[in-house]
C-alpha cells in the first residue's frame, strides 16, 4: 500500500495547513470505511488512495 504524509503533499505544492486538513480528512474517511486504525491522533500516513479519492486526482507515483 502506498502511503502519504503531510510533507509528501507540501511537496507537491499544498501549503502547510492544508496538507493538514487532506490528511485529517482523508483518516476521517477511512474511519467511515471501517478502519478504526485511522482514528489514532498520531498517525500521520494515509493510503493514497484515500487522498485521491479526497481530492478527486491522481496524484503522480514516486520512485
Amino acid at each position: 500500500m502506498v502511503t502519504v504524509t503531510k510533507s509528501d503533499l507540501i511537496a507537491l505544492g499544498y501549503g502547510p495547513s492544508f496538507a493538514a486538513d487532506i490528511i485529517r480528512e482523508a483518516k476521517k474517511l477511512m474511519v467511515e470505511k471501517g478502519h478504526t486504525y485511522y482514528q489514532s491522533r498520531k498517525l500521520d500516513r494515509v493510503p493514497k488512495e484515500a487522498v485521491e479519492e479526497l481530492l478527486g486526482i491522481k496524484l503522480p507515483d514516486e520512485q
